[in-house]
């Protein structure tokens, strides 16, 4: 079985190896656990969409599915939710991984649409995610990125002192992270900031503007600490 097993999660991970030291019995739970994840994708025929081999946790809840599309072994984590109320669509590439209790949104108000959500192939995002998409939001390929991402492609305007926050409205600019960045837990990006490829984020950071490909980031503020290959 571990052999059979090994195999079908390399048609998702070509690299995958099982660790010598994994027992029958997890192997048994975990082809038990797949296959109810599996099952679960499939009802995605009911709702007239081809699950490509999509892997469903419990209780993966969709607004507006017509809009929402994803490529081969995508795996929704058990409680995400993605709602695609907006002028385009979430997105999401070959072999996306989304942890458990994460929200992807590209609006929350039906007067105000945002713009997109798109994921590229092979990211695996941590559990309890956040991420908008009301000025757009780009996360490239082979990303990798720990728990509590929060992304917000919006800012609120408050330049009126005598109005009211709540009633001056919004302006976007987008986000966009590119490809084969790794990002810590507890990492947030606001609107406008644009991410080089080959990045990594340190934990907790607070990316308030864009920074440049090859670079390690942290701080509150973030800034660049040094750039990949030095030291």
């Amino acid at each position: 079985m571990k052999k059979i097993l090994e195999h079908i999660i390399r048609l998702r991970n070509p690299r995958f190896r099982f660790d010598p030291d994994v027992t029958l019995y997890m192997i048994v739970s975990l082809f038990i656990n797949k296959s109810f994840y599996l099952l679960r994708g499939w009802k995605m025929l009911l709702k007239g969409k081809k699950p490509k081999n999509l892997l469903l946790g419990k209780h993966v809840r969709f607004f507006n599915l017509p809009r929402i599309e994803w490529g081969r072994w995508n795996k929704l984590e058990d409680y995400v939710y993605i709602s695609a109320l907006g002028k385009g669509k979430v997105s999401l590439g070959d072999n996306v991984g989304i942890g458990a209790f994460s929200r992807l949104i590209i609006s929350t108000s039906f007067d105000n649409l945002g713009s997109f959500i798109k994921i590229g192939n092979n990211v695996g995002i941590g559990e309890f995610a956040y991420l908008g998409g009301a000025g757009g939001l780009e996360i490239g390929d082979d990303c990798i990125v720990g728990q509590y991402l929060s992304c917000h492609p919006e800012n609120h305007n408050y330049s009126d002192s005598k109005e009211l926050i709540r009633h001056q409205g919004t302006n976007r600019k987008g986000i966009k992270i590119g490809k084969n960045c790794w990002i810590g837990s507890k990492v947030t990006v606001l609107d406008g900031v644009q991410i080089g490829d080959n990045c990594i984020i340190a934990a907790g950071a607070v990316v308030t503007k864009s920074m440049p490909a090859n670079s390690i980031i942290g701080g509150v503020p973030a800034k660049v600490i040094k750039k990949r290959g030095e030291g």
